[in-house]
């Protein structure tokens, strides 16, 4: 018997249990792209070959993938960040809200919906055609971040169409929004951080339960191998590269001395990790 090729198989939901609470992950797609720009900005197209190699990556093309987290208290389903939506379907992503359903939940199961920052991976899946993707949940987002973004001021040139897709899809609910501050609680056990640099008022999350805890931070660090090994290179997507740069070690250091379990939004799926010092700088360590 013979069988055509299939090509790659991603499950897209990950689930486990953190103290009381139930964390998943879904595979909201992923993106083939080249690594320059994006990553390894101070570096030349030799080194780049060589941290690749080493890391037994290509050096010409990676892999980006998109996992937004669905945090279940027991009393409120919180969903952090809403992946590319109906604006990343002809790339092969914006799969979360069809996923949901392979997690066990629908989308009027929501009940907040938590934005770490307003990039298009982030944002692209608020609405579902003319109607919010997520009809029952409350919406929240960072103040620093929705004021930067309403503003323009600042505004990297590489986002003006990110800041049209924010004035589409985000700036006329404007009134729907509970604005969060560094501490906030977003709900009982899940309280927000601020991680300011890769966009302006970029947040990460906190979710503590039975003593324990899991740091969801967002794109704090973008590739497990180009930002968590090589932390003070510039990185293209960074909207403040100095400041995302400060953001990235202090968070990688903070992350190895407690032995945090991390979840990074573009790290292997199904993106759950901690992190250890290496070589002065990083490695990501998937957890199993």
């Amino acid at each position: 018997m013979t069988a055509d090729p299939l090509g790659p198989l991603h499950s897209p939901v990950h689930r486990f249990v953190l103290g009381e609470v139930e964390i998943t992950l879904i595979l909201d797609g992923a993106i083939q792209m080249g690594i320059s720009p994006p990553f390894l900005l101070d570096e030349s197209d030799e080194e780049i070959a060589a941290i690749a190699a080493a890391a037994n990556l290509p050096a010409d093309k990676l892999e980006n993938n998109f996992v937004p987290v669905l945090v279940n208290t027991g009393g409120t389903l919180v969903l952090i960040d809403t992946g590319l939506g109906q604006f990343g379907r002809d790339k092969g992503a914006g799969l979360l809200r069809d996923r949901l359903a392979d997690a066990g939940y629908a989308p009027e199961d929501i009940d907040v919906v938590a934005l770490s920052h307003v990039h298009p991976d982030h944002i692209g899946g608020l609405w579902e055609g003319d109607d919010l993707a997520f009809p029952n949940a409350k919406l929240m987002i960072g103040r620093r971040e929705f004021d930067a973004w309403k503003s323009g001021d600042g505004t990297p040139e590489q986002r003006a169409q990110n800041r049209e897709m924010f004035l589409n899809l985000v700036a006329p609910i404007e009134t729907q929004f509970r604005f969060l501050q560094d501490g906030d609680e977003v709900a009982p056990g899940i309280s927000v951080e601020a991680a300011f640099g890769h966009s302006p008022g970029h947040l990460m999350f906190r979710v503590k339960s039975a003593e324990q805890h899991c740091l969801v931070w967002s794109d704090v660090a973008n590739h497990y191998v180009f930002s968590v090994g090589h932390p003070h290179s510039k990185v293209g997507f960074d909207d403040d590269k100095e400041a995302a740069i400060a953001t990235r070690t202090r968070v990688l250091s903070e992350a190895a001395d407690s032995g945090v379990l991390v979840v990074g939004h573009h790290m292997p799926f199904p993106a759950v990790s901690y992190v250890e010092r290496a070589d002065k700088a990083y490695r990501w360590v998937p957890a199993t």
